[in-house]
């Protein structure tokens, strides 16, 4: 089942900093109040710091980290926050960085992680050893035997990604994925199972509109060697922030199960890929059924049916209206 969330809030008009402002700030004035009397401690300051940091929408975080620097004038509690908080966001938004030399990129995912600041590039056989902070690689080393998968499972992860690449170049024009083997990579023939995951993420950052979006999907395949069998799971993630003089966020997500026979590499690849391309498509048609009836079902439902004197709202003649109108009326300094 779908589950979408639209959240919406709009404030006073000013000029806004950055594109976290309206999270940062809202945040800070509901416990104002509660700030000004307690004193925090360190591991509160903390807590509250990695609060922002892993909230912040997608493409967001640095300038939450920027507001926050500034909000918490403690250097210590804001370097201990980002250094636990970062490598968490960074892993779960799977952003993508280009390695150095233009060696390729690669996708920063608990799938791909050898260690806290290594990750697996298994498209080029490359670990890339990311500053998780400046949202960097900083170098590459290349892959020991004991990283990779078997060449048995290399042939399926290889064919899969390839007809993945070839999905994702046509359907996100500005997507990245990757195909991990994440149990029995050391498989070196038929009897016995693995799995493998497809990672698929792609940004839309445009601050200076005033919108950020991200798709983020996780597929894992389970090869069933003696059901002969794919039994194929599948996550979307997609999000939205728009903040022009107030901020809606949307985050929708969608779980997917199916299944498939276990055949050739590339039959397998090809069957894959299928499935995959059927439900995001799918899925993405109904965000978009769902977005063309946001004026007439969502937004409604926002407001009560008919106001406390149970007479509709005149919305094609708003002028007959003005509350400084009706406050000069009941306070008796009308002419």
């Amino acid at each position: 089942m779908t589950n979408v969330s639209l959240q919406s809030s709009e404030y006073r008009r000013r000029q806004f900093l950055s594109p976290a402002n309206f999270f940062l700030e809202k945040a800070m004035a509901d416990e104002e109040d509660e700030l000004l009397e307690t004193e925090l401690s360190y591991d509160q300051k903390k807590e509250i710091a990695k609060w922002f940091f892993l909230n912040a929408p997608a493409g967001e975080i640095n300038y939450v980290a920027k507001d926050l620097k500034a909000v918490l004038s403690d250097e210590e509690v804001y370097n201990e926050a980002a250094m636990e908080a970062f490598p968490v966001y960074n892993k779960t938004h799977m952003i993508c960085l280009e390695m150095p030399s233009g060696a390729g990129d690669v996708i920063v995912s608990s799938y791909s992680e050898i260690n806290e600041n290594e990750y697996l590039d298994p498209r080029t056989a490359q670990v890339a050893i990311v500053d998780h902070v400046k949202q960097i690689c900083t170098k590459v080393r290349p892959a020991n035997d004991e990283e990779l998968p078997s060449l048995y499972i290399e042939e399926y992860r290889y064919a899969l990604d390839a007809e993945i690449q070839r999905y994702v170049s046509e359907s996100y024009p500005k997507g990245m994925s990757a195909v991990n083997c994440v149990k029995g990579k050391d498989t070196e023939g038929p009897g016995s199972d693995f799995e493998l995951v497809v990672i698929i993420t792609a940004m839309r950052l445009s601050p200076q509109n005033f919108c950020n979006g991200s798709w983020r999907s996780v597929w894992n395949i389970d090869f069933q060697d003696e059901s002969q069998v794919l039994d194929i799971k599948g996550k979307l993630q997609v999000g939205a922030h728009y903040f022009e003089e107030g901020n809606v966020e949307l985050d929708a997500k969608k779980d997917f199960q199916d299944s498939t026979i276990f055949q050739s590499a590339d039959d397998c690849a090809i069957a894959i890929a299928n499935i995959i391309r059927h439900h995001e498509t799918e899925y993405l048609a109904s965000l978009e059924v769902a977005y063309s009836k946001l004026p007439d079902n969502t937004f409604k439902d926002l407001r009560r049916k008919l106001p406390v004197t149970r007479t509709l709202f005149p919305w094609q003649n708003t002028l007959q209206f003005s509350l400084t109108r009706e406050v000069e009326k009941e306070l008796g300094l009308g002419k």
